[in-house]
Order: structure tokens, then sequence, then C-alpha cells
């Protein structure tokens, strides 16, 4: 028997970081994602044995405040995404506002870490979203580009071709010859 999954990543980071701080009696808040406040100081083991604890789910810890700063641009990118017809900002006012930084800075500072710039960063994980649509919605393209606030099907055809070397239409096509392969062996 085989199944098809959806992940949130977001939530299972959540209820891990709260499982592992909980059993390790550690008082904090969770402010954001990624983000956890430690409302004490931790003694030298109990610092090892978080990192252990978290390093078993593939969560490390990240002391470089500018590698800490860049998943948080990730991070509301992320959220951004998730919340794009209700976010009427450009990209630059809403990070600069989120994580009170001007916007040269950020970009900068993600570009020089990343190798890539926000922009192609949003690109690449709309392309991934539309992906994910593709695969486990029935939305149609259209409603897609809609979602992705995309100015046309043809915008969004174009980021997807040039991302992934597919149209749309062809990926949707492969998606549904595995899909039909897979469900004619079970």
């Amino acid at each position: 028997m085989r199944i098809n999954v959806r992940i949130d990543c977001n939530l299972i980071l959540r209820t891990v970081l709260r499982e592992q701080l909980d059993e390790l009696d550690i008082a904090y808040e969770l402010s954001g994602p990624g983000e956890v406040f430690i409302r004490q100081e931790l003694s030298d083991e109990k610092k090892e044995r978080l990192v252990l604890a978290l390093r078993k789910y593939g969560i490390e810890i990240i002391d470089d405040k500018q590698l800490a700063l860049v998943e948080r641009i990730k991070a509301a990118i992320d959220e951004m995404l998730e919340h794009e017809g209700e976010i009427a900002e450009k990209v630059s006012c809403y990070l600069a506002s989120k994580l009170n930084y001007s916007y040269s800075y950020l970009s900068g500072l993600f570009s020089e870490n990343t190798f890539t710039s926000i922009e192609n960063f949003i690109i690449l994980r709309k392309v991934d979203l539309a992906k994910e649509f593709i695969c486990n919605t029935d939305l149609t393209l259209t409603e897609i580009a809609y979602r992705l606030n995309y100015s046309s099907v043809a915008h969004l055809s174009a980021q997807f071709k040039k991302t992934t070397g597919l149209t749309p239409t062809n990926f949707q096509r492969i998606i549904e010859k595995r899909k039909a392969r897979f469900a004619e062996q079970t």
C-alpha cells in the first residue's frame, strides 16, 4: 500500500522544539519560524544535550548572527508567500519592516551568504509552491498563477520553464502519468 502525505515543516519544527525543550526543562518562548528565546542561561552540559537532541531531527543551532538573519529572511519570505494575497506591500518594504533592517542591508547579506538574490530566491520558492499545487491540488494553472500573485499564466510559465526546464503543463502531464502508473501498481 502506498500513501501520499503533505508535510507542514513549520509545524514539525515547532513541535520538535517544544518536545525537546520541555524534555530538558528549559524555559523558552517560540518567537518566530526557526527562532527560540531561551529565558535562562544554559549550562554547557545542557546546551550540549540540546544540540544533540535537535541534531537527531536535522535541526542545527545557528550561532552566527548573520546566518541566523539569513534564515529569518527565508522564513519571512515563506510567510509572505503563504499569505501572498493578504500582503499588499512590496517585498523590500515587507522584509525591512518585519526584520527591522534596511532592505539594502538584508539584500547584501542574503546575497553574500546564499550566492543568490532575494528576488531569485522568491522566484525559486514560487516555482516550488507551483509544483506543490500541481502535485497536490486540482487547481488550474490560472488559479495557481493567481494564488502566487503572478500577473498572468504566461509569466508563471516563463519562470517555471526557466527554473525547471519544463513548462507547467509538461510538468503536470509527467505527474499525472506517474500517478496513473502508481495506481496501476497498487
